[in-house]
């Protein structure tokens, strides 16, 4: 199968560099890292926010005329962490024992295979700044994708932790108040008020080991993520939370179609291109179907029959696959595609945003207030009789 392939320019890039010093480059690097930056508290390894900084500033510097080694050099010298330093370090140290930048990055450890394969082939054909830069795009749409996941569960969780603290406090603090009260006035207390100091009693007693317990579970969890019986289930679940689970879905197949595009961009042959996703994408649903796929294609079939077995799969994505088979263009649809669900998780981002957001707000309201009258029922009644 034969794919037709973009030019691209490199004008833009160039007419930067023109105009500037090493040290302009790395001044305008660094205001890029600084926007671009992710919030983490433990830092280990070159994460996604490093690569995406590193081939956007290899794609530059290398467009501008420099060889690959000054590039590192220049990328070394404004890096912050020793660990990074020295990474970059050992890669030039590589190159300069002969070896190619593939086989530099594949030794560093901190690359998948999914990276140096696809510079491989960019070498091989000479086409490296294109795969650079697609490597870039490719980490900057990872990370814009885990931007607006991460925003659009931030508020809702900060909500939710309240209202558990809110209707902890109440359970441990305020309704035993009540109870004291009530004790003194004696009579017959309403069934309602009688479940809600039940259920306050029960918390009160039992809260460390409901910690304990959830503690456990979140532990086995951890370790189990991995397995594929709870990955299966997990994805399954996820799948099943409206709205949340059209986020998870459009940002994964985002992320397969933008890692197929960039392989077969450069070149990579269809079953390799499969391979490589099968060792870059940890996303059951995907995962699991790629091994079926790739062996139905050594028997002869297409990719878009494979891929219409497989419910992952939608069927307008199916279609507009078996086209790209039939004009030759698979990476310039998986690419469209991939900017199609980027729109999706968006939109559905935006979803989140108008609507769970106060639907938690008035939902700690209910059953605050629901609290509030089981309490305050008694002494209403009790005002009434004396009324009476």
């Amino acid at each position: 199968m034969k794919t037709k392939y973009l030019p691209m320019s490199n004008s833009g890039a160039k007419s930067i560099f023109t105009k500037t010093s090493d040290k302009d480059q790395l001044k305008v690097f660094g205001i890029h890292k600084l926007l671009n930056s992710e919030v983490v508290l433990f830092k280990r390894g070159f994460g996604d926010q490093h690569k995406e900084a590193f081939y956007l500033e290899l794609t530059m510097l290398i467009s501008s005329g420099l060889d690959i080694k000054s590039s590192l050099e220049l990328i070394q010298d404004e890096q912050t962490s020793p660990v990074h330093r020295e990474m970059i370090n050992k890669i030039q140290l590589d190159l300069v024992n002969g070896l190619s930048l593939s086989q530099s990055l594949q030794n560093s450890k901190e690359f998948t295979a999914y990276e140096y394969f696809s510079i491989q082939i960019g070498e091989e054909t000479g086409k490296l700044v294109m795969v650079l830069d697609q490597l870039h795009q490719f980490f900057s749409a990872k990370l814009k994708q885990r931007q607006q996941l991460i925003s659009a569960l931030s508020y809702p969780l900060i909500i939710l932790c309240t209202s558990v603290g809110a209707v902890a406090f109440m359970m441990l603090f305020i309704v035993p108040m009540f109870n004291d009260v009530f004790k003194r006035f004696g009579g017959e207390l309403p069934q309602l008020t009688k479940a809600i100091i039940a259920f306050s009693f029960f918390v009160k007693n039992y809260i460390f080991i409901l910690i304990l317990i959830l503690s456990c579970l979140g532990y086995l969890m951890y370790r189990s993520r991995k397995d594929s019986w709870f990955r299966k289930y997990s994805s399954s679940l996820l799948f099943k939370v409206p709205i949340l689970g059209n986020i998870v879905y459009a940002i994964q197949l985002a992320r397969f179609c933008s890692s197929m595009s960039l392989l077969l961009g450069s070149k990579v042959p269809l079953v390799r291109s499969l391979e490589l996703i099968g060792q870059m994408i940890d996303f059951y649903p995907i995962q699991v179907t790629l091994p079926s796929m790739i062996s139905r294609i050594y028997g002869g079939s297409s990719l878009w029959s494979c891929m219409a077995d497989h419910q992952v799969f939608g069927k307008k994505m199916v279609s507009l696959i078996k086209v790209g088979e039939e004009v030759n263009k698979l990476d310039i649809f998986f690419d469209k595609l991939a900017q199609q669900f980027s729109s999706t998780a968006q939109h559905q981002t935006g979803l989140i945003n108008t609507f769970l957001e106060p639907a938690m707000i008035i939902f700690l309201g209910i059953v605050v207030g629901f609290i509030l009258l089981a309490m305050y029922l008694p002494m209403f009644q009790l005002s009434t009789s004396i009324g009476g």
